[in-house]
C-alpha cells in the first residue's frame, strides 16, 4: 500500500476518497480538505498533500463540460495572482514544522473555515472587489501548501451574492490553474515521491465515478442542504484529526 497504509487505513482512505469525491463534484469544493483531514487521522497528513493536487486537477478537466460560459475568468485571474504569492510562503512555512504540527494546524484552520462557512457572513460591496480578490489569492496560496486552498476561496464566494453555478464553475476554473502552478513547487519541497503516484492512480478510479456521481446529483438537490453537510462532515474529520495531534 502507498505510504505503507495497513488495510484498515487503506479502507478508510478509500471510503473518504469517495465521499470526497462526490461532494466535490457536487459543490465544486471540498475534495482536498475532506481527504487531508481524513489522512491526518492515519497517516502524516503531508503525504496526500501532492495526491490531492494531482487528483483535483483530473477533476476539474472532468468537470468542465457545461461549467465554462458560468466562469468569472475576472476573478480567477486575481485570485491566481495572489496564490502566485502565498504558496511559496506557506510551503516554506509548512515543511519547517514536524508532522504533528502540521497536522494541527491543518485541522485547525479546517475547523475555523468550516465556521466561516456555517456562520454565512456577508462581506460589504467594496471587499469584493480587486483588493479582496487578490487578497483571498494570497489566503488561497498559503492554504495549498497543504493541499488545501480551495476553502478560502469557498468562504470567500459564499460571502457575497453569488449564483450556484458561477460559484461551482469559477472553482473548477480556478483549481487547475493553481494545481498547475502548485506541482513542481511541490517536488521542489519534497513533497513528491513514488507512492505520490502509486496512491494517485490507485484513488483515481474512486475519484472520477464518485466526482460524476456528484456532478450529476448537483442539479437535482437543494445546494444549501447538501452544503451543510458537506461542511459539517469536513469539521467532523478535522476534529478528529486535531484530537490526534494533541493527545
Amino acid at each position: 500500500m502507498p505510504f505503507d497504509l495497513g488495510l484498515g487505513a487503506a479502507l478508510w482512505m478509500a471510503a473518504t476518497i469517495f465521499v470526497a469525491g462526490f461532494i466535490r463534484g457536487y459543490s465544486g469544493f471540498g475534495y482536498s480538505a475532506i481527504v487531508i483531514a481524513a489522512s491526518g487521522v492515519v497517516t502524516s497528513p503531508l503525504n496526500f498533500v501532492a495526491v490531492v493536487v494531482l487528483l483535483e486537477f483530473v477533476m476539474s478537466v472532468q468537470a468542465w463540460k457545461g461549467a465554462g460560459p458560468a466562469v468569472d475568468w475576472r476573478r480567477a485571474g486575481l485570485l491566481m495572482a495572489g496564490a502566485a504569492v502565498g504558496l511559496p510562503l506557506g510551503l516554506w512555512a509548512l515543511t519547517a514544522v514536524s508532522e504533528t504540527a502540521a497536522r494541527a494546524a491543518i485541522s485547525a484552520y479546517i475547523l475555523l473555515m468550516c465556521g466561516v462557512l456555517l456562520m454565512g457572513w456577508r462581506l460589504r460591496s467594496e471587499v469584493r472587489g480587486t483588493p479582496g480578490n487578490l487578497a483571498a489569492g494570497l489566503i488561497s496560496g498559503l492554504a495549498n501548501a497543504p493541499g488545501m486552498g480551495g476553502l478560502p476561496v469557498a468562504a470567500f464566494f459564499a460571502a457575497q451574492p453569488m449564483p450556484a453555478n458561477v460559484f461551482r464553475a469559477t472553482l473548477i476554473a480556478y483549481f487547475p490553474l493553481l494545481d498547475l502552478y502548485s506541482a513542481p513547487l511541490y517536488w521542489m519541497h519534497g513533497l513528491v515521491s513514488w507512492d505520490t503516484l502509486w496512491a494517485s492512480l490507485w484513488a483515481l478510479p474512486l475519484t472520477l465515478v464518485a466526482n460524476w456521481l456528484g456532478g450529476r446529483h448537483f442539479f437535482g438537490t437543494d445546494p444549501q442542504e447538501f452544503r451543510r453537510f458537506a461542511i459539517l462532515l469536513l469539521a467532523a474529520l478535522a476534529a478528529l484529526g486535531l484530537g490526534k495531534a494533541v493527545l
